[in-house]
């Protein structure tokens, strides 16, 4: 070991020496770990009209397990998804405008909205090349949040929180999301993975989900179908309430006072995070260790003895987790789940990724009663919304590296709704406190140390 590794070491034994806390302090000085409640239920810390998570019912201090519920602006998800479907229409430009003002447009205010978002999709002049190309990144999320910090620069007016520069800034921000995810992952492409780059023009006529598979894709083709399902993906993840990580950050940084593009890119840097956005990855990741170490993924004694082997962090990546299973707030189900899984299943039927989706339904099967007998955790389970939008993404074509990317493009707009917002409404900067628990000390001259 080097004299530098060796100070190194020291620096990082000393710090452990101090800063560990005793896990049994949280309990005693009654703090609410990670603003949750003993029961798991968030700490209520403010009011929204925007969107419900609804996933259980409280009877006399009892938790009581419910089908999921998503509600945006008080239309259920499963009406919002059946109503574009019926009408074989892309669905996530109207979902933006629902979250954004509150209600469903008509035609002629859909119409114009799309407009708004047409003029917006396409990136600063230069922007490509000066935010993006000259410093590429290897990870897709953090080149997101740079370049969304980066268009303060391109505004005339960054600081104007009006309601109406907050409106075209939202709307700019929720259009260009996606051409700077396409453009960051082309630069991977090609200085990260020496690949060839390839960069397509926005075709303006193409809804925003027809555009991400059109600029991704190398030859720039596309179904319908895949375009639609993509769009559903859109959706089901625009928004998810106030309490989420990265909404509650935007809302927190919003609370600060400072600027629209600030608040959208901390969102994103929470969202990037395995144990929120990220987990879509980390559930593809876990597929992948189990296809590679089960023979048969048709015996459920084996897939269960494998899974086991994952709960007691000998497998995968060592967390003791089972990406996919469980939710904050959904018990019996998560309705986003319910409605990727159909679909999901709809395009596996007949193809190479069908075992695949057998092999994540018998995951979904098998873990509660697992984690009950091996944790001795009674709670209902669900698999949430991670379980199947990355095998969707696959069978899309999307690049992992793109999936947590996606799911930021989506979420965009209930992150501009929640900002706009608590700029309306909070009126108080997010302030909660900290025990500490340091001793005071007498101060020791550095000689007598």
């Amino acid at each position: 070991m080097s004299e530098r590794e060796e100070e190194l070491k020291q620096l990082c034994d000393d710090y452990a020496a101090q800063t560990a806390i005793d896990p049994h302090l949280y309990e005693k000085y009654a703090v609410k770990r990670g603003l949750r409640n003993a029961d798991g239920s968030g700490v209520v810390v403010g009011l929204t009209n925007i969107c419900n998570v609804h996933g259980y019912l409280m009877n006399e201090g009892e938790k009581h397990p419910i089908p999921g519920q998503l509600i945006y602006r008080g239309y259920d998800i499963n009406d919002l998804v059946e109503g574009t479907a019926k009408d074989g229409r892309y669905g996530f430009e109207e979902t933006a405008y629902l979250l954004l003002l509150g209600h469903l447009p008509d035609k002629s205010h859909l119409e114009g909205f799309k407009k708004l978002v047409t003029h917006f999709r396409e990136l600063p002049q230069y922007f490509e090349e000066d935010v993006i190309l000259r410093t590429p990144s290897p990870n897709i999320m953090n080149k997101m949040a740079q370049s969304v910090l980066a268009l303060y620069s391109y505004d005339k007016d960054p600081e104007n929180k009006s309601t109406e520069s907050e409106m075209i800034r939202a709307v700019s921000v929720i259009s260009r999301l996606p051409a700077i995810m396409v453009t960051a992952y082309q630069a991977m492409r090609r200085y990260v993975h020496n690949e060839s780059m390839v960069m397509h023009p926005i075709n303006k006529d193409e809804s925003l989900a027809e555009s991400i598979l059109s600029t991704m894709r190398d030859n720039r083709e596309y179904t319908k179908d895949e375009a639609r399902l993509l769009d559903l993906c859109l959706m089901l993840h625009a928004e998810h309430g106030g309490g989420n990580n990265s909404t509650f950050t935007c809302r927190s940084v919003t609370s600060s006072g400072t600027d629209a593009y600030s608040a959208y890119a901390a969102a994103i840097s929470s969202l990037k995070g395995p144990r929120h956005g990220g987990a879509n990855i980390k559930t593809m990741e876990m597929l992948d260790c189990i296809e590679r170490n089960v023979k048969n993924w048709e015996d459920d004694g084996e897939v269960a003895d494998f899974l086991n082997r994952i709960l007691e962090k000998k497998e995968n990546d060592g967390s003791g987790l089972i990406y996919g299973m469980g939710h904050a707030v959904y018990t019996l189900s998560d309705p986003r789940a319910l409605i990727l899984k159909k679909a999901a299943m709809e395009l596996a039927k007949g193809s190479e990724t069908e075992a695949e989706f057998k092999l994540l339904d018998k995951i979904e099967r098998l873990t509660p009663e697992l984690f009950a007998k091996k944790r001795g955790d009674i709670k209902t389970m669900c698999a949430n919304v991670d379980m199947y939008s990355g095998l969707v993404y696959k069978m899309l074509g999307i690049p992992k590296d793109m999936y947590t990317a996606m799911f930021a493009c989506a979420r965009m707009p209930g992150w501009c709704a929640h900002r706009m917002e608590e700029l309306q409404n909070g009126k108080r900067i997010m302030r909660p406190a900290y025990k500490t628990l340091a001793k005071n000390k007498e101060y020791i001259p550095l000689s007598q140390r």
